[in-house]
C-alpha cells in the first residue's frame, strides 16, 4: 500500500495472496495426514479474517482499507484449506484477484485525479466527477462483500457453508468469525464508498482545480476487471468446484473422511 497503485494491485490481487495459499494447496497431501495442523490452520485463518476486517474499519487511507480487506480475504482462503476445501480456496483466490485488482486500480484513478490525495476524510462528493470510477468501485465492493450472483458470492458463500457443515468445533469457530467478518467487510466497503463519493466534499480547493476522470489507459483495465468481477464466479464454478470436474486432476489430495462437500447440500437455509 506504500508503493505505486499498479504494484499494489498486482501484489494484493495475485502475488502476495497466491504464494502462501498456493503452497498449502499444493502440499495438501502433507496437511491431510496432520489433523492437528489443519485445526490450527482453520483457527488462525478465521481469526485473521476477523482481525484484519476490524482493522479495516478504522483506516482512513483509501488504499489501506482495501489492503486490509486483502488480509481478511486471505484468512478466508487459509481456513478453507484448514477445512480440506482446497479447491474452494483456489476458486476464491481466482475470484478475489479480479475484484481486488479492480478496487486498487479504481482507487488509483481517484488518487491520481485528486493530486495524490489518499485520505478519505479529504474526499467526498466525487460521484458526479468520477461516475465511471464510482461504478467500478461499487461493483468491486459488492463482489468483495459477496453480493448475490457476483463473483465473490459463489466462493465466499461456499466457504461459509463448508465451515458450517464441518460439524466440529473449529468448523463452528470458523463459521461464526467468517460470518461476522463478512458483515464487517460490507460495512467498511460501504464506509469507503460513502466517505469517498457520498458525503459533502472536504477536498482542498487546490485539488479541486485539477480533478479529472482517468484517461483511456486508466479506464480500459477497469472495464476488463469489471467483466471478471461480474462473471468469473458463474462461469468458473463448475470447472473448479463442480462434481466430476477433472481440472485439478491429482494435484489436490483429500482424505475420504475430510470430504464434506456433499453435506453442504443439506444444511439449513
Amino acid at each position: 500500500m506504500e508503493g505505486p497503485t499498479p504494484v499494489s494491485a498486482l501484489i494484493h490481487a495475485a502475488t502476495m495472496v497466491t504464494a502462501g495459499v498456493f503452497l498449502i494447496i499444493r502440499c495438501s497431501i502433507l496437511f491431510e495426514y496432520a489433523t492437528d495442523v489443519l485445526f490450527y490452520i482453520t483457527v488462525i485463518g478465521s481469526t485473521s479474517a476477523f482481525f484484519a476486517s476490524t482493522i479495516g474499519l478504522a483506516q482512513n487511507d483509501l488504499k489501506k482499507v482495501i489492503a486490509y480487506s486483502t488480509a481478511s480475504q486471505l484468512g478466508y482462503m487459509i481456513f478453507a484449506c484448514g477445512l480440506s476445501a482446497y479447491h474452494v480456496s483456489f476458486f476464491h483466490l481466482i475470484n478475489h484477484a479480479f475484484f481486488k485488482a479492480l478496487l486498487f486500480l479504481g482507487s488509483g484513478v481517484i488518487i491520481h485525479g485528486l493530486n495524490d490525495e489518499q485520505d478519505m476524510r479529504r474526499m467526498g462528493g466525487l460521484i458526479k466527477l468520477f461516475p465511471y470510477t464510482y461504478s467500478c468501485l461499487l461493483i468491486g465492493s459488492l463482489a468483495l462483500g459477496g453480493f448475490p450472483f457476483l463473483s465473490g458470492f459463489y466462493s465466499k458463500d461456499l466457504i461459509l457453508e463448508l465451515s458450517y457443515s464441518k460439524f466440529k468445533l473449529h468448523g463452528l469457530f470458523a463459521f461464526i468469525l467468517g460470518s461476522v467478518s463478512a458483515f464487517l467487510t460490507a460495512f467498511y466497503s460501504g464506509r469507503l464508498l460513502l466517505l469517498t463519493f457520498g458525503q459533502t466534499t472536504n477536498i482542498f480547493r487546490y485539488n479541486t482545480l485539477k480533478i479529472h476522470e482517468g484517461n483511456f489507459q486508466l479506464t480500459l483495465p477497469l472495464l476488463l476487471l469489471i467483466i471478471g468481477s461480474l462473471f468469473s464466479g458463474f462461469f468458473l464454478k463448475d470447472m473448479f468446484i463442480g462434481f466430476g470436474s477433472i481440472f485439478f486432476n491429482n494435484s489436490i489430495y483429500t482424505l475420504y473422511f475430510n470430504k464434506t462437500f456433499f453435506d453442504v447440500e443439506f444444511i439449513p437455509s
